[in-house]
């Protein structure tokens, strides 16, 4: 579709998913136009994400200490068990986006949903820990590809003023599959006290597989397929040729594959996103077995916080992207950052105490995909929709890297120490780095 062709279309009544009339650029929308296929796409893109990271990854969190026993293995172990899924999402966030932005978020997405719920399920037939940690490197690989693809997606939708917003309802997937993770696994552990964690595994999977089966269905890989334009692109930007993804419009307004890779704040942007994966790992991983194993508490008990924080996770991606739109980016993240940190240290400090428990299971969910949603949109203000899913994938490298050597640091901490004090002051500290760097980050002079 040439430049000159580009318009907004609409799709009104009951229709099939065929675009009706296009409505000139210069003339406001139609009497009883009311809807944009972008919102399909929000509400698609939640339930990938609900699949990639919510089920996917999370969900490892809350089975830990139940698989741990069912296997007879030591807390190192079950951390390299979670490395070896952080490092093949690590070796493939760059790889997941540049595939994303070459090929299509959708193609990527569809088959990294499949082999992600096939990992899961083969985990669950596990019999060792070597074969354990395998399985759980493909759901690494993965649910990289699906993720990265999928956050990608917001910068081609929409436009930089509801940018953050769409990469915040996005990220809320992770919290509602971390809540369905805390609610489901305890009680199938009760009913299967042997098997449970295996059981888990398998209902987890085909939950993946699910998701991924609607992802396909409905996802797109960009407005310009619909003839559309992005939500919320302003008339200036309209007459600049808009960002959608891969359209004939944004030929020449968005830099290279050299620029964004050569771009230096966001190899600056990388290093902050680093200390998040660190921080965040920490607590994800072992904040359920430190629970039950150094606090003596009940495991169901751990799985209610950690569906509370779920809950919470649910909304703050939403809640502080629509501050970010307002307020800017890097301020807004600097505020998470320090929350963060305060959740790690009152983990560490508040042994025991129940109502400390509570708060900073709270406030991991207010952070916990909020930074990650920011982070995406800042990638498409930076390199413009077409290769926002490239930028994304470059720096989430950085962060899966901290990501990745998180688990097994803190298990060997807390297996030579007796206790996860000090793996969570740790994460405490690499929040409080981060915050610093957002502080001192300055964005490039050209953005989209």
């Amino acid at each position: 579709m040439g430049r000159a062709r580009l318009r907004y279309w609409h799709f009104a009544g009951e229709g099939k998913g065929v675009p009706l009339s296009p409505v000139p650029e210069t003339a406001p929308p139609q009497a009883g136009a009311k809807f944009h296929y972008g919102y399909v796409i929000l509400v698609a893109g939640v339930i990938t994400v609900v699949g990639c990271l919510g089920l996917a990854r999370f969900g490892y969190n809350i089975i830990v200490p139940y698989m741990k026993q069912g296997l007879g293995l030591s807390n190192t172990q079950m951390g390299v068990i979670g490395s070896a899924g952080l490092a093949g999402y690590m070796a493939f966030t760059a790889i997941g986006g540049f595939l994303a932005a070459k090929y299509g978020p959708r193609q990527v997405i569809s088959c990294s949903m499949l082999v992600a719920g096939l990992g899961m399920l083969l985990t669950g037939l596990a019999p060792s820990f070597p074969v354990a940690a395998a399985c759980q490197l493909v759901v690494g690989l993965a649910s990289a590809g699906a993720n990265i693809s999928v956050m990608g997606l917001a910068s081609a939708w929409f436009a930089r003023r509801r940018r953050a917003m769409a990469t915040g309802v996005f990220v809320g997937g992770c919290g509602i599959g971390a809540a369905l993770s805390g609610f489901l696994v305890p009680r199938i552990v009760g009913w299967w006290p042997h098997l449970g964690w295996r059981c888990s595994w398998f209902l987890l999977g085909g939950l993946v597989l699910l998701c991924g089966a609607v992802a396909y269905r409905f996802l797109r890989n960009s407005p310009a397929e619909l003839g559309l334009a992005p939500i919320g692109l302003e008339p200036s930007e309209k007459a600049a040729g808009g960002t959608a993804y891969g359209s004939a419009a944004t030929a020449g307004q968005t830099p290279g594959w050299g620029s964004v890779y050569g771009l230096r704040p966001l190899w600056y942007l990388g290093l902050v996103y680093f200390t998040f994966g660190l921080s965040y790992i920490i607590y994800g991983t072992f904040s359920s077995q430190t629970i039950v194993q150094d606090w003596g508490l009940e495991p169901a008990l751990a799985g209610r916080v950690w569906a509370v924080a779920g809950v919470f996770a649910i909304f703050s991606g939403l809640f502080w992207g629509v501050i970010s739109d307002r307020l800017g980016r890097l301020r807004v993240l600097a505020v998470i950052y320090a929350l963060l940190a305060l959740c790690n240290l009152i983990f560490a400090l508040f042994t025991g105490a129940v109502a400390g428990l509570w708060l900073s299971a709270m406030l991991f969910g207010l952070t916990q995909t909020a930074i990650a949603s920011i982070v995406a949109a800042i990638c498409g203000d930076w390199v413009g929709g077409r290769l926002a899913p490239a930028a994304l994938g470059f720096v989430a490298a950085f962060f899966a890297v901290g990501q990745a050597s998180g688990p097994t640091l803190a298990g060997y901490l807390a297996d030579t120490l007796a206790s996860f004090t000090v793996p969570f002051q740790l994460g405490a500290l690499m929040a409080a780095v981060g915050c610093i760097g957002c502080l001192l980050l300055r964005p490039p002079a050209r953005t989209f």
